[in-house]
C-alpha cells in the first residue's frame, strides 16, 4: 500500500459507508485494480477505517445518543444478528470479499430491488395525522428485524445501509426513518468489526509498522471528513428523490464490472 491507495481508499469508504452502493464492494473494486486486495494489512485497513465513519455519525446525531436507554437497547437487539451470523460464517465471508464477480453480481441484483423500493413502499412516506409516529417509529420488533436485514451485507456488494433502509421500510418506517436508524445500528456493527478484525490480525501475529499506523490515521481522519459531508447530502436527497439513482448506478457499475472482467482486464486479487 502507498499513501495515495491509502488516500483514495479512505475516500472511497467516507462516501459509500452510509450510501445503499456498498462501501466494501467499491473498496474491493478498487483494491483490486490496484492489485494489493489480498494484501492481509490492506483487509485491515478497509475495516479500521469505518472507525472514522463510525465518528462521523457519532457527531451529527451525539443528541440522539444520549436521548435514552431505550435508543441503546434497540440499537444491541439490531446487532444480535450480525454478532451471530458474523461469527458462524466468518470464513465464508473472508472468502467472499476477495471475489469482484461476487461484488458485481450483488450490485446489479441490489440495484433492480433499489428501482423498485420506493413504488413498493410509497405509503411508508405518507403522514397520518392521526398517527404520527407510525411511519417514524421504532419497536423492538422492528428493530430485530432490521438486524436480520442488515446481515444481508455480509455478501460484498449487498450494501450495509441499503439492506437495513429497506428492512426498515418493509417495516413500515419512512425511509428517513429507516436511513437515520441505519446511521445509528452501523456505530456497534462497524465498532465490532473493527475490533475483531484487529484481534485476528494480532492473533495471527502480524504487527504494525509505523508507516502503517499512518496510513490507518490519515485514512480514519479522511473517512471522517468525508462521511460527514456524504451522510447529510443523502439524508438530504433521499428524503426528496427516492433510491432510483442509487439503482440506476449498481446496475451501470455492476455490468461495467463484467465487461470489464470477461472482455477487457480480468479482474484479480
Amino acid at each position: 500500500m502507498t499513501y495515495l491507495y491509502a488516500i483514495i481508499l479512505a475516500i472511497i469508504e467516507g462516501i459509500t459507508e452510509y450510501l445503499p452502493v456498498s462501501s466494501t464492494g467499491h473498496m474491493i473494486i478498487a483494491s483490486s485494480f490496484m492489485k494489493i486486495a489480498s494484501d492481509d494489512f490492506t483487509k485491515l485497513f478497509t475495516i479500521v477505517i469505518q472507525l472514522g465513519a463510525i465518528l462521523s455519525v457519532v457527531v451529527l446525531y451525539w443528541k440522539r445518543f444520549f436521548q435514552s436507554f431505550d435508543f441503546y437497547f434497540k440499537l444491541l437487539v439490531a446487532f444480535i444478528p450480525a454478532v451471530v451470523l458474523g461469527l458462524l460464517l466468518n470464513d465464508i465471508i473472508d472468502e467472499l470479499l476477495e471475489s469482484p464477480l461476487t461484488v458485481a453480481i450483488s450490485l446489479i441484483i441490489g440495484g433492480f430491488i433499489l428501482l423498485k423500493v420506493d413504488d413498493w413502499f410509497k405509503s411508508n412516506e405518507i403522514f397520518d395525522k392521526n398517527n404520527p409516529t407510525e411511519h417514524t417509529e421504532i419497536s423492538y420488533a422492528t428493530a430485530l428485524k432490521i438486524g436480520f436485514f442488515q446481515c444481508l451485507a455480509m455478501i460484498p456488494g449487498t450494501s450495509r445501509s441499503g439492506a437495513s433502509i429497506v428492512g426498515g421500510m418493509t417495516q413500515k418506517i419512512n425511509r428517513k426513518t429507516a436511513a437515520e436508524f441505519s446511521f445509528f445500528l452501523a456505530v456497534p456493527t462497524m465498532f465490532g468489526a473493527t475490533a475483531k478484525k484487529l484481534y485476528d490480525y494480532y492473533k495471527a501475529g502480524f504487527e504494525l509498522s509505523g508507516e502503517q499506523i499512518n496510513f490507518l490515521i490519515i485514512g480514519n481522519i479522511i473517512a471522517f471528513i468525508v462521511a460527514l459531508i456524504a451522510i447529510k447530502s443523502f439524508i438530504d436527497y433521499l428524503s426528496k428523490k427516492g433510491f432510483k439513482i442509487f439503482g440506476y448506478y449498481r446496475i451501470i457499475l455492476g455490468i461495467s464490472l463484467l465487461v470489464i472482467h470477461f472482455f477487457i482486464y480480468k479482474l484479480s486479487i
